[in-house]
């Protein structure tokens, strides 16, 4: 498969920093895990859909989101910028933003709107009257 491996150099920068001894069940591969991380934000894909050879899904999100919580990834990217050849800006970006389907201008429901201009160039359908007087209505 064409996905994301950390290579040697990368890990070796890398691994002193993982955290070490962690408590709950035995540990899948650190290094599978992290090229994991980096495939799904390189290629944008749903973590759900994380291909198997970089482990299960939801352990790939649990890190994910367990280290980002602790800023852990801070300290990965900044051990991995001491091995750059040069002092290249790098960075990691997977942002997405969903738009409302009436967001562009489409159908936004099922009742009608009228346009702002003709609703804007009609005359007002009711107006406060300035004779009325305060007070309860003399047809009640």
């Amino acid at each position: 498969m064409n996905g994301f491996w950390l290579s040697d150099a990368q890990w070796a920068a890398i691994e002193p920093h993982l955290p070490k001894n962690q408590p709950g069940a035995r540990r899948v591969d650190d290094r599978r895990v992290i090229s994991g991380i980096v495939h799904v934000l390189q290629s944008g894909c749903r973590w759900r859909d994380c291909p198997a050879e970089y482990g299960p899904a939801t352990t790939v999100y649990n890190r994910w989101n367990r280290w980002s919580r602790r800023r852990f990834w801070q300290h990965l990217f900044e051990a991995l910028r001491t091995i750059s050849p040069d002092d290249d800006f790098q960075a990691l970006d997977s942002t997405t933003a969903k738009a409302h389907r009436s967001a562009a201008g489409g159908k936004g429901g099922l009742r009608n709107r009228g346009s702002a201009a003709r609703a804007a160039a009609e005359r007002p359908r009711s107006t406060p009257s300035a004779t009325r007087k305060a007070g309860p209505s003399p047809l009640r």
